[in-house]
């Protein structure tokens, strides 16, 4: 890498389970800082060289200082306030991802990269070595497709998830990690249905109040807001690439009454569908 700095958007927001937003990398100069600043997404930065330090709020609004070296990463989570800055005598060298997604969650849960360790300490110097490495290609000037970069932020993902120390093993894995996984497999796959919380508990197999309690504690959502971020991520979709109206696309995430769908989207989008989608149409 010859630059000092370099800096890409990714122009296509089509894609649901995993979506590369922005990735770069930079060259710091001492004490060189950014923020504080709130992301609406998720923005991963590998340590290649040097160090600095991370400020960032906690899920109570404290203030959490990290001191993070080359060869470790740190994981700045949606609405979370942080700013960090580079070492004055040994001013970190680092590339970043900026991505969001249906998937995430459960990708970090299974990292046990949390917003209360958001740190990433590798345990396999090759995985890491290789995380490195495809995070730094998504920065070459060879020109790629958009599945092309989305499969690099794939295989980013496989290699952090592969070299994390603090990663939950298939085999060491708790019994609530296996009814977080079952749950956002059956949201997943039923979201278009009239699925309710409680048919979601059935399919685990657990009570409707067990399953809100592990959810919330380790997704920082309840069933009904996991349930709901995911329909209208996929009606955000459809409102982008089709022309259906917005009671059909209703329908089609599972909403029979198109006031309700109406107020849930605008729960989580701010705006009504129609607004949403004269605006990305732009």
């Amino acid at each position: 890498m010859t630059k000092n700095t370099s800096f890409s958007l990714f122009p296509n927001q089509y894609f649901i389970d995993l979506c590369l937003y922005q990735y770069g990398y930079e060259q710091c100069k001492p004490l060189a800082s950014f923020g504080p600043y709130v992301r609406n997404h998720y923005l991963f930065h590998y340590v290649i060289s040097g160090s600095g330090t991370l400020v960032a709020t906690d899920s109570q609004g404290i203030d959490r200082t990290y001191r993070i070296r080359s060869g470790q990463g740190f994981m700045i989570f949606p609405n979370q306030n942080t700013s960090y800055y580079a070492d004055s005598e040994h001013p970190w060298e680092y590339t970043w991802i900026e991505f969001d997604g249906a998937r995430v969650e459960e990708i970090l849960m299974n990292c046990n990269i949390t917003i209360k360790n958001p740190i990433y300490y590798p345990t396999d110097k090759i995985l890491a070595n290789k995380l490195k490495e495809s995070l730094l290609s998504l920065n070459d000037e060879s020109e790629r497709s958009h599945f092309g970069l989305i499969g690099e932020l794939y295989t980013c993902m496989d290699y952090l998830l592969r070299s994390s120390k603090n990663r939950r093993t298939i085999l060491g894995e708790r019994v609530t990690d296996t009814y977080i996984k079952e749950a956002i497999n059956f949201i997943i796959n039923n979201f278009h249905n009239d699925i309710t919380v409680q048919d979601i508990a059935d399919f685990c197999n657990v009570s409707r109040g067990y399953l809100s309690k592990i959810l919330k504690k380790h997704t920082g959502q309840s069933p009904q807001q996991l349930l709901m971020d995911y329909r209208m991520s996929k009606a955000a979709q459809l409102l982008q690439l089709t022309d259906l109206s917005v009671g059909d696309i209703g329908k089609a995430v599972g909403y029979e009454n198109q006031l309700h769908f109406s107020r849930a989207f605008k729960t989580i989008y701010k705006i009504s569908p129609l607004q949403w989608r004269k605006n990305i149409k732009k």
